[in-house]
């Protein structure tokens, strides 16, 4: 049987019904059976997202690359960073209308939950910057689609500048002003859009594709949920594990906040979860089963590794990192990357990380706190301004090819 195209799928209207989807499953994934009634849709089709891609923004995108429109597109939009700032002049029109569309934020928006979410991430930010780095950032690399999708397309060849690109969504959901005029959220998630509809346009076209991916196009709607996963879903499991406190409203806030980036990426209503339960219920069938290593995950979990070494020459910095990734996500996938174990480290963290939480949540008396715990704290934020490096000018772009050979 040949392969299920996209571009039939698109032909028939841009999304696949369940029934036609059955009859194409892979044996590597089991069928959509996440129902839409747990979204913020509260319904829908049904349909197995793995056959729904985004067909608005995949249509534009390819025209715009066909006509070799992108060198100025990309020009044009350096100047567009603000979420209330017009649209720079210039921009073809087809473009334009997409993007005022694009911009826009469901009228299932709270904004007294985002202010809500904020006040969670001012006080959780150092946890929330180790785990977007450390469990979801590495994570990635044992997602065999995102780690495939992203070693083939022109962000593999610069690692560096990607994790700075994808380290800039993980700061903006973070800020007081991330959805308001005045923040950069739905900048950085609609230029984030038009990105995914690039490489799927170009990824197919490259001589590497066929030979490794099991799909004909890559990022779907059930991919961007997969990685949507490895970001709050697992960040808010990791918490509990650690029995962080959070308050009830606090945990529904930076559900909301993440909820919002889902839609404003592209991503269906119909296939975000409407609350924490459904989240973990979806997460199960479309997260945890796929984990696995890969040859392209591996190199690219050992240039993450290896990041650091423009501070130390990697003498300290790999080997903490590899024991946070170790400790963050099990032996399994650690083996999986092939990180050495790290006696020192490995030790320190079992036996301490819990203490520290503690101590951190007030938990425990603050005079009688070992100053050892205290360490964490430097090195944690170093560690997740390395992952998250804010403070310089990102400017996310549309590719215009694949990764150099």
């Amino acid at each position: 049987m040949d392969k299920f195209s996209r571009r039939n799928v698109l032909k028939a209207g841009g999304a696949l019904g369940a029934l036609g989807a059955l009859g194409v499953v892979s044996p590597a994934q089991a069928a959509w059976t996440w129902a839409p009634t747990g979204s913020v849709a509260g319904a829908g089709a049904g349909a197995d997202p793995r056959w729904v891609w985004d067909p608005e923004a995949d249509e534009l995108v390819a025209s715009l690359l066909d006509r070799g429109d992108v060198p100025m597109v990309n020009q044009l939009l350096r100047t567009w960073t603000r979420n209330g700032q017009p649209l720079p002049a210039g921009l073809p029109a087809d473009l334009r209308a997409f993007m005022e569309q694009a911009r826009q934020l469901p009228p299932w928006a709270d904004h007294g939950k985002l202010e809500t979410a904020y006040e969670f991430n001012e006080k959780r930010g150092l946890y929330l910057g180790v785990l977007y780095g450390l469990a979801s950032g590495m994570m990635s690399t044992v997602i065999p689609k995102e780690a495939r999708a992203v070693y083939y397309s022109q962000g593999g060849a610069d690692m560096k500048d990607r994790i700075s690109k994808t380290a800039k969504l993980g700061y903006d959901i973070g800020t007081r002003n991330a959805y308001s005029p005045d923040g950069e959220m739905i900048v950085t998630c609609v230029k984030t859009r038009l990105v995914h509809a690039a490489v799927r346009h170009l990824l197919p076209q490259s001589p590497h594709w066929p030979g490794v991916a099991d799909e004909d196009v890559p990022i779907s709607q059930r991919d961007m949920m997969v990685t949507w996963h490895s970001l709050p879903t697992t960040v808010m499991q990791k918490m509990a594990a650690w029995k962080v406190p959070i308050p009830a409203g606090e945990s529904t806030a930076f559900l909301h906040s993440w909820q919002l980036g889902a839609h404003m990426l592209g991503i269906m209503d119909e296939y975000i979860p409407a609350t924490w339960d459904e989240a973990n219920a979806q997460a199960k069938e479309v997260l945890d089963p796929v984990l696995a290593p890969t040859p392209e995950g591996n190199k690219l979990a050992d240039i993450l590794l290896n990041l650091g070494s423009s501070v130390d020459g990697g003498i300290l910095s790999k080997p903490i990192l590899g024991a946070f990734t170790r400790f963050m996500l099990g032996d399994e996938i650690a083996g999986w990357l092939k990180i050495d174990r790290e006696p020192l480290w490995d030790s320190l963290l079992d036996v301490a990380w819990e203490p520290f939480i503690a101590v951190r949540e007030g938990l425990l008396p603050l005079p009688l706190a070992p100053k050892a715990y205290w360490l964490f704290d430097e090195f944690l934020r170093k560690a997740a301004l390395l992952f998250l490096s804010e403070a310089k000018p990102i400017s996310i772009e549309i590719p215009e090819t694949n990764r150099p050979e």
